[in-house]
This record gives structure tokens, C-alpha cells and sequence, in this order.
């Protein structure tokens, strides 16, 4: 009869190993965190600039030699909101983004619970054609439509075409996020005595939250940046930010301190949103991931 022994492994090889593993841990978290520095100066590095410039004379920003070295100057600010009025156009986009964006949500969540539990897929698929035709496809029926009721020039053009994206993007978001909601849950709510309009305030509307903010906050963002709509169906007193970008573009010159304080301007009140409700984005986006 033979008995295999283990051989024992020397004290050193086991310290060796040891160091080696180390090592190759300390380089993939170099390799990460290298990796991740590159992104977020690739994602940053515009934001940086155009911050910086904002607080530069047109001569500090034309000269590249020195790019941080320069005294900071409030005098772009000044301009923007003195000079271009900026007040006004920011008032107007704050007001047609929140509009559109509310009205879409009333609107789009109560199509997409109907679409989810009652399997409406012709609704689905009229809301589905709608975003993906291209926006510019309705402006010039809709300009003769607002010309004749003589909206041209009012917030409410602004409002209903700003709509037209962001209606049917929340609804498609949310078709997914009522679908994966237990129905079980409504169906006890209809036997403590909730009506399907009770059941969905009560049960499937507070369930989706996260849903509800990440895509109203999607579609805020689009309607902040939209350009093309403001810019057909707005006029000096209801024109928006991206639309006021342009007071700072000339024939002959172009103000770039200006502008760069303007593009702050806009950036801003975004970044601002976003970053209070992040973790409520981030929910959104991950809702469902550990379903099934």
C-alpha cells in the first residue's frame, strides 16, 4: 500500500506568488483609474474651457500660448444679462421646458399604463411613429396652423412642438417599467375598493418614481436645448436660449467671452437638476435589471 504525501510548498514561493498577485493587482487599479482620468478629462475638458473663458477678455481668450494665466473678469456676465437681456430668454426657456415636460408626463403616463396592461399596441405604435419622424417634418404645417390661430410668437406653439418628442419618449420609457410592475398589487388595491383610476394614482404611479424623474428629466434637457422649433415659431419677446446664442455671432466678429458666458448660462441650471436628482436617474436606468 502507498501513501501519497503532499509536498510541502517553501515559505519563499508562497511570498513570491504573494508579491506577484499584488503586483498585478496594483496594476489593473493603475490601468482603472488611468482609464477613468481620460474619460473624464475627454467629458470635461470642453465644460473647463468653456468655463474658464467665460471669465476671459476676447484678448486672454485668443491667445493659446497662455491659457491660464489671466485675470478673471465679470464683464461677460454683465453683457449677457445687461446688454442681450439673457434674464428674459432664460425665464422663457424655464417655462416652456417645465410646461412641456408637465404636460407630457400627464399625458404620457396614463398612455403608457393603458398600453401596459391593457395591451393597446395600435396607441403604442401611433406614439412610436411620432418620435421617430423628424421633427422638422411637422414645423411647416404647424407654422401655417399657429399663423392662422395667430399663436406665432406666444409660448404656446413652443410648448405643444416641444411635445411632440417628449410625450412619446416618456411613453415608451415608462410601457416598460408598468409592465414589470406585479399586477397583483393592483388587484388588491380593486379589492380593497380602488377604482383602475385609484389603483394607478395609488399603486403603479408612486412604484414608478424613478421612472417618472428620469424621463421627465430627459425630457427637460431636450426641450432646455431644442433649437429648431424656437427659432421658426418664437419672436423677439418668446425666443429662448439656444436661439439667443446667436446675438453673439456677427458677420465680422464674433464675441467669444460672450458667448462662452452664455453657453455657462444655459449649461447650468441643467447640471444643476442633474445633479440633485442622480440618484434617482440612476434608479431609472436600472430599474429591472435584477428581474426576472
Amino acid at each position: 500500500m502507498t501513501t501519497n504525501y503532499a509536498v510541502p510548498v517553501p515559505h519563499s514561493a508562497l511570498s513570491v506568488q504573494a508579491v506577484q498577485r499584488r503586483r498585478r493587482q496594483a496594476l489593473l487599479s493603475a490601468l482603472r483609474y488611468a482609464a477613468i482620468a481620460v474619460v473624464l478629462f475627454i467629458f470635461l475638458a470642453p465644460f473647463l474651457w468653456m468655463l474658464l473663458s467665460s471669465f476671459k477678455t476676447q484678448v486672454d481668450i485668443t491667445n493659446t500660448r497662455n491659457i491660464l494665466n489671466f485675470t478673471p473678469t465679470l464683464e461677460n456676465y454683465e453683457n449677457v444679462f445687461q446688454q442681450y437681456e439673457f434674464l428674459r430668454y432664460l425665464l422663457n426657456s424655464f417655462a416652456v421646458a417645465a410646461l412641456s415636460t408637465l404636460f407630457s408626463l400627464i399625458l404620457g403616463l396614463p398612455a403608457a399604463y393603458a398600453i401596459a396592461r391593457f395591451r393597446l399596441q395600435w396607441l403604442g405604435v401611433i406614439l412610436l411613429t411620432a418620435r421617430i419622424v423628424p421633427g422638422i417634418t411637422f414645423l411647416i404645417p404647424w407654422f401655417i396652423i399657429f399663423s392662422r390661430l395667430g399663436l406665432i410668437g406666444t409660448l404656446v406653439p413652443l410648448i405643444l412642438s416641444h411635445m411632440l418628442v417628449g410625450l412619446p419618449f416618456i411613453a415608451w420609457i415608462m410601457i416598460s417599467f408598468y409592465e414589470e410592475l406585479p399586477i397583483e398589487l393592483e388587484e388588491a388595491a380593486k379589492i380593497d375598493g380602488a377604482t383602475p383610476i385609484g389603483a394607478f394614482l395609488r399603486v403603479a404611479l408612486p412604484l414608478s418614481m424613478p421612472g417618472v424623474i428620469t424621463s421627465g428629466i430627459v425630457a427637460f434637457i431636450f426641450s432646455w436645448n431644442n433649437f429648431m422649433f424656437s427659432l421658426v415659431l418664437a419672436d423677439d419677446r418668446t425666443r429662448t436660449l439656444p436661439i439667443a446664442i446667436f446675438n453673439f455671432l456677427t458677420y465680422a466678429s464674433v464675441d467669444w467671452g460672450g458667448l462662452m458666458a452664455a453657453a455657462v448660462v444655459i449649461t447650468l441650471p441643467v447640471l444643476i437638476i442633474t445633479l440633485f436628482v442622480q440618484r434617482y436617474i440612476i434608479r431609472g436606468l436600472t430599474a429591472g435589471a435584477t428581474k426576472g
